[in-house]
């Protein structure tokens, strides 16, 4: 046999053709094409899925909701300890406690008035600590006031009555007024601002 090829032996050579690089080429790129179609569409149906809830988290985080505290005075101006004038009435049988709780009130700034023993129907009727009467007007004025002297009172109002003087009727169940720290927190409450939420805004 002439030519190139030169047969020695007893093996001859193997002529193969040679390998189209193209076709693989064309194949590997259409693999990957599947595959990224394919995981485009799984994202999308995970977005489908799951949209609602990145919504609304979103929503969430980019809304901030404030809340602004306004102060707000209180409604009924209150009077000062020396602006409210005490009848301190004894309907108890221990004698001297009207004029000792009288005197106590003065030196904390209340002005006194009538210091006796209480009319019948109070007399010897009063089991709780005291009660403290005045006017309609006083509900929330004078007698808002007397009470921080005399937390446990019962108060209570005459829509008849004249005048601005409440009365302090003293029970069977007093021990005392209030301590003098205690009352002046608790005169300072009533006329000390609170602050009250106002309604809340949204910025998105």
């Amino acid at each position: 046999m002439g030519g190139q090829y030169k047969i020695t032996g007893d093996k001859y050579p193997r002529m193969r053709p040679a390998r189209r690089r193209g076709r693989v080429v064309v194949a590997a790129v259409a693999s990957v094409t599947v595959l990224g179609v394919l995981g485009w569409g799984t994202l999308q149906l995970i977005d489908v899925f799951t949209g609602g809830d990145k919504a609304s988290a979103a929503g969430a985080a980019g809304c901030a909701t404030t809340a602004r505290a306004s102060a707000s005075p209180a409604a009924v101006a209150l009077p000062k300890p020396g602006g409210v004038t005490v009848n301190v009435l004894n309907a108890t049988t221990r004698s001297g406690l009207a004029q000792k709780t009288a005197d106590e009130l003065k030196k904390r700034g209340f002005r006194v008035g009538d210091v006796s023993n209480a009319p019948k129907e109070y007399d010897k009727k009063v089991a709780g600590a005291g009660v403290l009467l005045g006017p309609a007007a006083s509900a929330k004025t004078s007698l808002t006031v007397l009470g921080t002297q005399l937390p446990g009172a019962e108060h209570r109002t005459d829509a008849a009555r004249k005048g601005g003087a409440v009365d302090l009727i003293i029970g069977n169940g007093f021990k005392g007024l209030a301590k003098p720290a205690d009352a002046d927190a608790a005169l300072a409450a009533l006329t000390a601002p609170r602050p009250t939420p106002a309604a809340e805004k949204k910025s998105c």
